[in-house]
């Protein structure tokens, strides 16, 4: 996907690599500190600095320059990903950092690191300060500790002060150890477990912090110098790029999920479909792993802080064996959960497109509606590339579903792209031209100019009435398709704004490790970007996802959406006449909908959770909040359950429980609504004689 012209990209490896080779030598004065833990930048990390600044302002798409504004952006990214709970520094020790906030991109073009190294540094003595203060209060906090007081922790990272000086951070310390004691007393943990428990986890993470990784040290500044640019563009040290090629061809082993680090947490970005997660209903994108247990009653390590690539091969492990995870989930920040997770290998044929029918009775009438669910682009280049008549793609494979549904003479067809993450842009281009004559797809902007994807051929394999199903996790060549499809009023877009990853990033191998830059942008043929803003649907259904937890615009620093010139094209008449009418229908009935009320209720209470910024330290109030957040959440169950005619249930884990059991066969309520709009949508094409 991330392709553009070869020219382009062959100027910026021959000059990537000729900076590499003009490097010129500097080496950073050693820093006095007190902790033996510190680290010292190498004179190679120095020059590969030199380079990427250079490169950076050279070549990134965006044109930014590398300056004093920059350089305090750089800055606040650096020191939010050393302290991001604010546990750290003080306001005092920002003042200081602040002396020098215009003055790291002179330090950068001189390969000058003192500055970063010494940050660095007190990070690991405050660190291990803080490690050690933890270890001393766990021998005394059940004589100490008393969880009926009235306090109060605050946990908005975002917006909460720093403290002042040094000495208000003890009891700064102290607050968020008796969250740690009172969340696993919420467990009804023993007081001896909890305490054996915390104090693995804290001599876990005081030893790690003597094994910093001076690599690990540098990847971290370096990459809060490229996050300034946008979230995209980074610095893989040769440890880290040879781990994620490892990883790239490793992917769909394990429980299907793709991680990234979010400052000290593993974070879930996104579920492959048909993987051993996404089957399991346990895991979501937005969820934080915290610790990672082996089999059925392995101890649960803690990984807090800890490489991504460690993380990745803890949770890996041979197909029908146990993982056990701790997370934090991203719909109820204020709780901690394990769930279990039965690996296996994602079977390739679940990755490819399938296809449903259905038939849905409206008004006295029957409509036979066919579905197409694409969870990813695929082309196998190997074989593409070699010449094979028989190469797998979703294009063909769409093609070969659609001829079967020809002849089983389908009324009209679903689109499902939820969940789809992208994947190659050559497939989305060729997919829509299944649907439309020939014209642009896609425009795709680098630095230096514009170019157009088209399908170029004129046959349509399917005519009849199309929608388009999406959701917050469809992103990229997904949008790409959607986007076509809207602008060319060939189908209706249903679901949710979609993830919004319009940029393309190109991978430029460096002598020390690898540089992925943000290259190129994605327009649609409009001429408005997909970038942060997604494709919004015609028609918004229930979002199922946190928006401040999941899409583009959930990311800091991100490039901003834009236009450029529209291109040619010849689009069919507009469908606002029935898109209005499916709207009020929807917007008519979804009151009426056992599923809908079922969904909008499950969210708004997820909602209220995410908002939570402080949180008590009474044991007796924070007992309460569970329970009354059970009792809600087990209303909102049965009230589903009356409304489609079920027992009702008298614990929540019962419908936990089921869930598991029929993950096979999950109830898919946005779908059913899909389905209704589009018997509605096959009439209205009927009676107006509609033709593409």
């Amino acid at each position: 996907m991330n392709r553009f012209s070869k020219n382009h990209l062959s100027l910026i490896k021959c000059i990537i690599a000729a900076a590499v080779a003009a490097g010129i030598l500097a080496l950073a004065s050693p820093v006095a500190q007190t902790s033996d833990t510190a680290i010292h930048f190498t004179k190679a990390q120095s020059r590969i600095a030199k380079e990427i600044a250079k490169t950076l302002e050279r070549y990134h798409y965006s044109r930014k320059d590398l300056d004093d504004e920059m350089s305090s952006k750089v800055l606040d990214i650096y020191i939010k990903q050393l302290d991001p709970s604010k546990q750290l520094f003080t306001q005092n020790d920002i003042r200081q950092f602040k002396v020098n906030e215009d003055k790291i991109d002179d330090f950068l073009f001189k390969g000058k690191l003192e500055f970063a190294e010494s940050i660095f540094n007190l990070h690991l003595e405050r660190s291990q300060e803080r490690f050690s203060y933890i270890l001393d209060q766990l021998d005394q906090w059940e004589k100490t500790y008393d969880f009926s007081m009235d306090e109060m922790l605050n946990i908005d990272n975002e917006n909460k002060p720093r403290v002042s000086t040094t000495s208000e951070l003890a009891p700064l310390w102290r607050k968020y150890l008796k969250n740690h004691i009172l969340s696993l007393k919420l467990e009804d943990k023993p007081d001896t477990e909890i305490t054996s428990e915390l104090k693995k986890t804290f001599t876990t993470r005081l030893s790690r912090l003597s094994q910093t990784d001076i690599q690990d040290a540098f990847e971290i500044f370096i990459n809060s110098v490229t996050a300034g640019f946008d979230p995209h563009t980074q610095y893989m040290a040769p440890r880290a790029s040879e781990d994620f090629d490892i990883h790239m061809s490793l992917s769909l082993e394990g429980i299907g999920a793709v991680l990234q680090n979010e400052y000290e947490y593993t974070k879930v970005v996104r579920l492959i479909p048909a993987g051993p997660a996404e089957k399991s209903n346990q895991l979501m994108p937005g969820d934080k792993i915290v610790g990672v247990g082996q089999g059925l009653n392995g101890e649960i390590k803690d990984i807090l802080g800890q490489r991504i690539e460690n993380v990745v091969r803890l949770i890996r492990g041979p197909k029908n064996t146990y993982v056990r995870l701790k997370i934090i989930p991203a719909k109820d920040a204020t709780s901690l959960k394990t769930i279990k997770i039965k690996r296996d290998k994602v079977k390739l044929e679940e990755q490819s497109a399938q296809k449903e029918l259905t038939t849905i009775e409206r008004d006295n009438s029957s409509y036979k509606i066919g579905i197409i669910t694409i969870p990813t682009f695929y082309l196998d280049f190997d074989a593409y590339n070699q010449g094979k008549v028989d190469y797998k793609s979703t294009t063909r494979d769409v093609e070969l579903l659609l001829s079967q549904m020809r002849e089983q003479s389908v009324d009209g067809l679903i689109i499902d792209l939820r969940d789809n993450g992208g994947g190659a842009l050559q497939e989305a281009n060729q997919l829509t031209g299944l649907f439309l004559k020939s014209g642009p797809t896609v425009q795709i902007k680098t630095k230096y100019k514009t170019h157009k994807l088209y399908d170029e051929d004129p046959d349509i394999l399917y005519k009849g009435p199309l929608m388009v199903l999406i959701n917050r996790m469809s992103a990229s060549a997904s949008e790409i398709f959607a986007g076509a499809i809207k602008d060319y009023h060939r189908g209706i877009i249903l679901g949710t704004q979609s993830f919004g990853k319009g940029t393309v990033q190109s991978l430029q191998g460096l002598k020390g490790g690898k540089l992925k830059i943000t290259s190129a942008k994605f327009y649609r043929v409009s001429g408005e970007s997909t970038q942060a803003m997604g494709v919004k649907p015609d028609i918004s259904l229930p979002q199922l996802y946190l928006k401040s937890e999941v899409g583009e615009d959930s990311l800091e620093g991100t490039l901003p959406w834009d236009t450029i010139q529209q291109s040619t094209y010849s689009a069919y008449p507009s469908l606002d006449p029935v898109i209005s009418i499916l709207r009020d229908s929807y917007n008519k009935n979804e009151e009426k909908s056992p599923g809908v009320i079922y969904l909008k209720e499950k969210i708004k209470l997820e909602s209220s959770l995410s908002d939570v910024k402080s949180l008590s330290l009474n044991e007796t109030v924070r007992r309460d909040e569970k329970d009354d957040l059970n009792r809600q959440r087990l209303l909102v169950e049965n009230n589903y359950r009356k409304l489609t005619g079920k027992p009702l249930l008298v614990e929540l884990s019962e419908a936990e429980n089921e869930t598991a059991g029929e993950e096979d066969d999950p109830q898919d309520i946005l779908l059913d609504e899909a389905k209704g709009l589009m018997a509605q949508f096959i009439q209205y094409s009927k009676d107006h004689d509609l033709t593409w």
